[in-house]
């Protein structure tokens, strides 16, 4: 198993360079962040351990899990899933560094709350549904800009960026406008020049369409499957909300 996600590893890393230097794009600019739903800690560390940093999960419950077996190993943890409120505490507890899911203003404010009582602050992705799908979670593209704007006054949340999940379609041509519109409004929300709002990060692209994504902006690329082999659980499974 550890040849072949070292060996998977190598395949992804060589798709993001190639498809940086076609775009004309620094490789630098773009990261693998790891999604590792289901995946167990031994095999993460084994991605830890040859030169990946950047993981994510998308339940609070695997994050609590494989915590004690990955702390010692130096990486970057984001949670990529739909947080439910009553769970901000243990994001804060395992580590959490971004919230890449961040789509809804009471989560912002119970955020605020648990953060400024205990000193901190974390950083956000403010979450998009680019493909108007309903099985998808994240602001309206229409209400993005607002919502930007009201979670920018929330001094613990440092806004780093856009993410999106783009149209489940093997063919790329298709997912692409998902990622145009993401583009779109970063630069939208650039040019508002808000206070403690930076558009650095534009977290959209997975294994099928990271080329895609790459040529449209992104600037974190998210794969899973691709590394680690196939999940025994949809993709359903992940995005509903109940028990994240």
């Amino acid at each position: 198993m550890k040849e072949d996600i070292l060996h998977n590893l190598k395949i992804i890393n060589d798709r993001i360079r190639k498809s940086c230097e076609k775009s004309g794009r620094d490789p630098k600019e773009v990261r693998l962040l790891l999604a590792t739903k289901t995946v167990s800690a031994a095999h993460i560390k084994t991605a830890l351990e040859n030169g990946q940093t950047l993981i994510a999960e998308n339940k609070v419950q695997e994050l609590k899990e494989k915590y004690e077996e990955l702390k010692s190993t130096p990486h970057e943890n984001h949670f990529i899933g739909h947080l439910q409120t009553n769970k901000i505490k243990d994001i804060l507890k395992y580590e959490v560094v971004c919230v890449q899911s961040l789509d809804r203003l009471d989560l912002a404010e119970k955020l605020h709350q648990k953060l400024s009582a205990e000193g901190k602050t974390i950083d956000v992705l403010i979450q998009v549904n680019t493909s108007a799908e309903e099985s998808k979670f994240g602001v309206h593209p229409d209400e993005a800009l607002e919502l930007t704007r009201k979670v920018s006054e929330f001094s613990t949340l440092k806004i780093k960026g856009l993410m999106t999940i783009g149209l489940f379609s093997a063919e790329t041509e298709k997912v692409r406008p998902c990622f145009k519109i993401l583009k779109k409004l970063q630069q939208q929300i650039i040019s508002q020049n808000i206070p403690n709002v930076e558009m650095k990060e534009l977290s959209m692209g997975m294994s099928g369409d990271l080329e895609t994504a790459i040529e449209e902006g992104s600037t974190i690329v998210r794969v899973g499957t691709a590394v680690f082999g196939a999940r025994v659980y949809p993709d359903s499974y992940y995005w509903n909300e109940e028990g994240v």
